[in-house]
C-alpha cells in the first residue's frame, strides 16, 4: 500500500500492549542485551546497528511515545529517557539513534493531533514501527537550526524542497524523515516550517561519508535531500514554536539521558576493576581509586541534572507560557552543556582508574569506545555555539533567592 493513502484504524476494546505483554524496562533490557552483544562490531564497522534495531521493533519500542489511541503506549519523558539510559549502557550509537528518533516522534506526537496525515504517521510508527530520521544540519551553517537556507516550493497542493543536507544520522536506514526549511522562497532564513515525510516523500543521494571517532554506528553521512511531496506533510504551526516546546527539551534530555548511560557503562566497568585488583591484594585499594570515588560523585551529579531537567518539563509540558519562559529555556538549553561536560568528565575518571586496563581495546575492562563516543557530546551542536548564544538570556535571568526556587 502506498503510505501516503495508508489508513489505520486501531479496535479501542482490545487490551493496550502493555497489559498483554512485558513491561517497558524489561522490553528495553531485552534490546540493550542484543545492542552489548554488537556494540563492539558497530563501532569497529561504522554500521548501524541493525540486530539491537530488529529486536527494539520486536519489543515495540519504537512507537512508546504514540498515544494510545493510536496504537502505541502513551510513554512519558521518564520512560523514554529511561529507555535512552539503558541503550546508552549497552550501546551508545544505538541509543543516540533511539533517542534522535523520539525527538522527532515527540514533535508529531506534540503538534500533529487533528491532522489526518500526523495522525497516519502516528499510527504507522505504532504499527510498523517506523524509524524517523532527522534532518536539521544544512549547507555551512554550523548546526545553527534557527536558520534554513533551503525553501518549500508550494505548487497548488503539492511542496517541494531541495537541502544541502551535511549530516542525517541513519537516513539511508529510515523508514521516514522529519526535516526543517524556510517556510517560502521569500521567506526570511527563521521564518521556518517542519516536515514530516515518509520514505516515498523525498529521495537521497549521499554527498559525504562517516568516519569518525566515537558514535561510528549512527552512519550520520551528508545527503542531498529532495522532496517532492502533498502539502500536508509540512506542519501547520510555526517551527519556532515546535523547537521551543518540543525539539528542544526532548532532543536535550534525550540525548544527555544518552550520555549518561555512557557514562554510568564506564563507571561499572571501574568498579568491576577496583574489586578485582582488591580482591587479588588482599583487601587494598588500588592507587588510582581515588578516581573511582570521582566517576561515582561525576555521575552522582550528571543523574542530578537530567532529574531536575526532567521535572522541570513534566510541569510544564502542557503549558506554553512556562515552556517559552526565559528561565526554562535557558536551564533546558544549558542542560546539554552540563549533561555533555559531566559525562566526559566521568567517563575520563573511569578510564583513570582503570588506567593502562582501561586504556587498551582487547581486556575486560576496555573504556576506549565509551570515551570515544561520549566525546561527541560537547560537539554535537557545539557547547561553545550554545554557551555564546545563551550568554543575553542569562544575563537577564534572575539569581535565585533560595535552594528550592
Amino acid at each position: 500500500m502506498n503510505v501516503r493513502e495508508a489508513v489505520i484504524t486501531v479496535d479501542e476494546t482490545q487490551p493496550g500492549l502493555l497489559e498483554r505483554g512485558p513491561s517497558l524496562i524489561e522490553r528495553a533490557a531485552r534490546t540493550a542485551a542484543v545492542a552489548a552483544a554488537d556494540a563492539d562490531s558497530v563501532d569497529r564497522d561504522a554500521r548501524f546497528p541493525h540486530k539491537a534495531f530488529d529486536t527494539a521493533r520486536e519489543q515495540k519500542l519504537l512507537g512508546v511515545m504514540i498515544p494510545v489511541e493510536f496504537g502505541g503506549f502513551g510513554a512519558s519523558i521518564y520512560d523514554v529517557t529511561d529507555i535512552c539510559y539503558t541503550l546508552g549502557r549497552a550501546c551508545a550509537s544505538t541509543a543516540m539513534i533511539y533517542a534522535m528518533h523520539q525527538t522527532k516522534v515527540a514533535c508529531i506526537v506534540r503538534h500533529g493531533h487533528g491532522i489526518p496525515w500526523m495522525e497516519t504517521m502516528m499510527r504507522r510508527v505504532a504499527r510498523d514501527q517506523w524509524l524517523l530520521a532527522s534532518s536539521t544540519t544544512e549547507g555551512q551553517n554550523g548546526g545553527n537550526i534557527r536558520a534554513s537556507a533551503a525553501a518549500v516550493d508550494h505548487a497548488g497542493d503539492t511542496v517541494s524542497l531541495v537541502r544541502d543536507a551535511t549530516v542525517i544520522s541513519y537516513g539511508a536506514q529510515a523508514d521516514g524523515l522529519v526535516t526543517i526549511a524556510r517556510r517560502a522562497t521569500e521567506a526570511a532564513a527563521s521564518d521556518q516550517v517542519l516536515l514530516a515525510l515518509a520514505r516515498d516523500d523525498y529521495s537521497l543521494k549521499q554527498t559525504q561519508g562517516w568516519e569518525t571517532l566515537g558514535m561510528r554506528g549512527t552512519c550520520s553521512t551528508g545527503f542531498e535531500l529532495k522532496v517532492d511531496c502533498p502539502a500536508d506533510r509540512v506542519f501547520p504551526e510555526a517551527y519556532d514554536k515546535i523547537h521551543a516546546q518540543t525539539m528542544t527539551p526532548f532532543a536535550h534530555l534525550c540525548w544527555s539521558s544518552t550520555w549518561a548511560g555512557i557514562a554510568a557503562a564506564s563507571v561499572t566497568r571501574a568498579q568491576a576493576f577496583v574489586r578485582k585488583a582488591a580482591r587479588s591484594s588482599g583487601g587494598q585499594m588500588p592507587p588510582a581509586a581515588a578516581h573511582f570515588t570521582a566517576a561515582k560523585m561525576s555521575l552522582a551529579k550528571l543523574r542530578a541534572v537530567i532529574a531536575a531537567s526532567l521535572d522541570a518539563f513534566a510541569r510544564a509540558e502542557h503549558d506554553e507560557r512556562a515552556l517559552g519562559s526565559l528561565d526554562f529555556q535557558s536551564s533546558i538549553t544549558l542542560l546539554k552543556v552540563q549533561a555533555s561536560e559531566l559525562a566526559v568528565e566521568t567517563v575520563m575518571h573511569a578510564m583513570r582508574t582503570a588506567g593502562l586496563s582501561g586504556y587498551r581495546n582487547d581486556g575486560e575492562f576496555t573504556m576506549g569506545r565509551h570515551l570515544r563516543d561520549v566525546l561527541s557530546s560537547p560537539i554535537m551542536i557545539n557547547n561553545d555555539r550554545i554557551l555564546a548564544n545563551a550568554a543575553t538570556s542569562t544575563l537577564m535571568s534572575g539569581v535565585p533567592t533560595s535552594l528550592r526556587d
